[in-house]
Order: C-alpha cells, then structure tokens, then sequence
C-alpha cells in the first residue's frame, strides 16, 4: 500500500521510511508524490498540527498519508518553544537561530530538564485516523556538541546519556527517539488494525 509522507524535511523523511520499510510500499515523500502543498499549521498542540497535515494530503493524493508534528518542550521554559519549535526565532528551520535563540532564554537557568515530543498521524482518504505520540526525556546542555542530526540535537543529552543527541549514530537516535517510538506504537496500532 502506498503512502505519502506529508513532508518535504528530507532528515524527517529519511529517519521514517527507514522505520517504516517494509510496511508500506512505496513510501514517498510530497515532493516525490508530486504534490506541492503547504499546511497551515495553526493547531495548539503537535496532535492537531499532524491530524491537519494528514488528513489534507490523504484527500489531495487519494491514499494514506502520514504526518507529524514534533518538537521541544523545555521544561523551564512552560513548555516552550512546544509546537513552535521549528519557528521560534521567527523563521522556520533555521536551526542555528533556534538553537541559540534557546541558549539565550536558559542563561543562568540551571533547570534544563526537557523532552521531546512527536505526534504521529496517518489519515485515510475515508477521513478515517490512526493517531499516537511519542517522547524522549533529557536535558538542554549549555553548548552545541556533535555534527549529527538536526534541530536541537547538538543541544539534547538523552536521559542518562553523557552524548547529546548529534553525537548519535541514525540508528542509535532511531531507537530511543521520539519519533521511533512514536512511528513503534504507530506500527502496533496498524497492525492491531488489520
């Protein structure tokens, strides 16, 4: 069955369909389905943004679509940057801002405890939803370390971790992150579905 990833954040795309492989086929990203469409993502929490995004792509393209909405929530911070991670400085994506942007708000702050969170949604053309999310507990360093990953990873020390999250190998982060565990309670649901 062929599903559409509502995405064109090749880092995302990839860390999916290699968790994915095997279930869909094949599995396209909105720029390889040919779809040139941009959500609004005005939900409040990452659970809204995904089920929007999903279910938009599943009507224009006819088949499954999956999407989701992720992002850091600080714990000194109320939550924040939350569903505006990817825009906090103001852009959107521009890591480097982003993360020194947070550095900046966490000076003198000694409570760094964070995690993030994934939203996971795959809509049916029928309307029809499967919807789960997925966490990594840890805290925010005082210093980018690491070339790997993307967003605030050179920023994250997974719980018990003395690496931050840019230091992992991709399969190392797949299986511990937020958006591996969501996509595993993802594939549990599918297939309690079938």
């Amino acid at each position: 069955m062929k599903l559409i990833i509502a995405s064109n954040n090749a880092h995302k795309i990839r860390e999916i369909k290699q968790i994915l492989k095997g279930k869909f086929d094949p599995i396209l990203s909105l720029r390889e389905a040919g779809i040139d469409h941009e959500t609004i993502e005005d939900g409040m929490t990452f659970i809204e943004n995904a089920r929007k995004k999903a279910k938009e792509i599943a009507v224009l393209s006819g088949c499954p679509a999956l999407a989701d909405d992720s992002g850091i929530c600080v714990d000194a911070l109320d939550g924040a940057p939350g569903v505006f991670s990817a825009r906090f400085s103001g852009g959107h994506g521009n890591d480097e801002d982003n993360n020194d942007l947070l550095l900046e708000k966490l000076d003198g702050v000694t409570d760094r405890g964070a995690h993030y969170t994934c939203a996971m949604v795959v809509a049916y053309p029928d309307g029809h939803t499967v919807e789960c999310e997925g966490y990594l507990y840890g805290s925010i360093g005082y210093e980018r370390i690491g070339t790997g990953g993307f967003g605030y990873d050179p920023l994250f020390f997974p719980e018990g971790s003395a690496r931050t999250l840019a230091e992992y190998t991709e399969d190392e982060k797949n299986a511990i992150s937020h958006r591996g565990n969501a996509l595993a309670t993802l594939l549990t649901l599918l297939e309690a579905e079938e």
